[in-house]
């Protein structure tokens, strides 16, 4: 983690940026007290919307049937 001035990050702003985007967390403090802290922004996530496929997938009506090969592995009859 670095630690910058307020001087020092007005005077390069664009190489700390750049710094922060490779994911170094730099702190900007006036004096010897720390103010704030310079990180890599990450976008929010976007809220799952449910039923947005409502209508577009299908299930095999033997989906959930076992078949003999696989009651067979697991020691189940069919």
């Amino acid at each position: 983690m670095a630690d910058v001035t307020i001087h020092e990050a007005k005077t390069h702003l664009s190489r700390l940026v750049q710094r922060a985007h490779a994911g170094e967390e730099i702190v900007i403090r006036r004096g010897k007290v720390p103010m704030a802290k310079l990180v890599r922004y990450e976008a929010a996530p976007v809220p799952r919307a449910p039923g947005r496929l409502r209508g577009r997938i299908e299930m095999a009506p033997d989906f959930d049937d076992l078949d003999d090969e696989m009651g067979d592995l697991f020691g189940v009859g069919t």
